[in-house]
């Protein structure tokens, strides 16, 4: 049976990952730092990732949604504690999963990772400048592994969603949640089943010529 390994997946993006992949009769390891899963996790810990990999066993699927946004506010009024709490998350600890779980995949000669990033590690979002160079950060690696991986069986994607209905976005302020909705030629935000359906094809047979891509889905939003 194949198995998958899907981060922040207690709520929004991550859950609705699991619970599409779980539809297709994929074994499905929920991980999280708190919450509904199978395995709690703070992924910025290296000694425990090593440790959940070694209890966890071989997964064939990895999905990164854990993310956190952090603060809402101008570049200039950022401290140095706010970015290395964003980038541990979205950035090291995405690194992370990939280095605990790449290897044994490329050893069995398949394997697919999807990396959630953000129309704003594009676009830039303004007030979210720690998020936006994050998902940017996010975006180049997923880059570099695919070309990296490119003749192991290893595909490695990433999505850059636009404005998503999730718990992340509820402590995003009004304002900025208002202005990136704008932008959307749709005239509205996605839905996490949107998102997972997307997931659910790139972590498939079913691509098999894609690696080091960056997939939109931004109801339009996206421009290159």
């Amino acid at each position: 049976m194949t198995r998958a390994l899907v981060t922040g997946a207690a709520s929004g993006l991550g859950a609705a990952t699991a619970a599409r992949l779980s539809s297709d009769g994929i074994e499905v390891v929920r991980v999280d730092i708190a919450g509904d899963c199978d395995v709690v996790l703070d992924i910025t810990d290296e000694d425990a990732v090593a440790d959940a990999a070694a209890r966890i066993g071989a997964v064939d699927i990895l999905v990164n949604s854990a993310g956190i946004v952090g603060p809402n506010t101008p570049l200039v009024s950022t401290t140095s504690a706010q970015w290395r709490t964003v980038l541990d998350v979205n950035v090291i600890g995405t690194v992370a999963m990939m280095r605990a779980f790449l290897p044994g995949m490329v050893e069995r000669g398949w394997g697919r990772v999807v990396n959630i990033a953000s129309m704003a590690g594009k676009d830039g979002n303004p007030g979210l400048s720690v998020y936006s160079a994050s998902k940017a950060a996010v975006i180049a690696l997923t880059k570099s592994a695919g070309k990296e991986l490119a003749t192991t069986g290893v595909l490695v994607n990433a999505i850059a969603p636009a404005v998503i209905a999730t718990p992340m976005n509820d402590d995003t302020a009004p304002d900025v949640l208002a202005h990136i909705t704008s932008l959307i030629p749709m005239k509205r935000v996605g839905r996490a089943e949107e998102v997972a359906e997307l997931i659910a094809w790139l972590t498939s047979d079913r691509v098999s010529f894609s690696t080091g891509a960056v997939y939109d889905i931004s109801g339009g939003r996206a421009t290159y």
